[in-house]
């Protein structure tokens, strides 16, 4: 979890491959109107936000039931936002990638093919809520060493 360009996909799709899990992309399950309206540069109210998190917490449920285990890489910028999706979910645990905002605007700038505008990171700043029971993943990381700072502090190490 963290803001648009913190690397939760990048990190996220890392840990499934070293774990054998599934990664669940969570910009994949917006509806429509939330990628037009983001694209837009318009930030996302709660209001906004709630079907998506249904829809992820469901992906998150079938996962949960059945497998091993999955990576979901989702904003989950506030405390009701995380429980939303923990919701009805026995094993859930989040790690959040934090850091500088202007690291992060930088990574925006120059990424292309994304919905998100760069110009939406200060409203992302300004909701987010830091969790208090997640795994802080340092931005300025090398991936590899923030996939072996998550397993480890998750318990998952080989």
């Amino acid at each position: 979890m963290g803001v648009s360009g913190s690397g939760k996909s990048t990190l996220g799709r890392a840990l499934a491959q070293r774990l054998g899990w599934d990664f669940i992309e969570g910009d994949d399950h917006h509806p429509a109107d939330n990628v037009a309206r983001m694209a837009a540069g318009q930030p996302l109210t709660d209001a906004h936000r709630q079907p998506w998190l249904r829809r992820l917490n469901a992906v998150i449920a079938g996962h949960d039931a059945q497998g091993p285990g999955a990576v979901l890489a989702c904003s989950a910028l506030k405390q009701s936002h995380r429980r939303r999706l923990a919701e009805g979910i026995s094993r859930i645990r989040f790690a959040y990638l934090c850091g500088d905002p202007e690291v992060i605007r930088g990574r925006l700038a120059s990424r292309s093919g994304h919905f998100m505008p760069a110009e939406l990171l200060d409203s992302q700043v300004a909701a987010l809520e830091p969790p208090e029971d997640a795994v802080l993943v340092p931005i300025h990381l090398a991936t590899a060493q923030q996939i072996e700072l998550t397993l480890d502090t998750l318990g998952l190490a080989p």
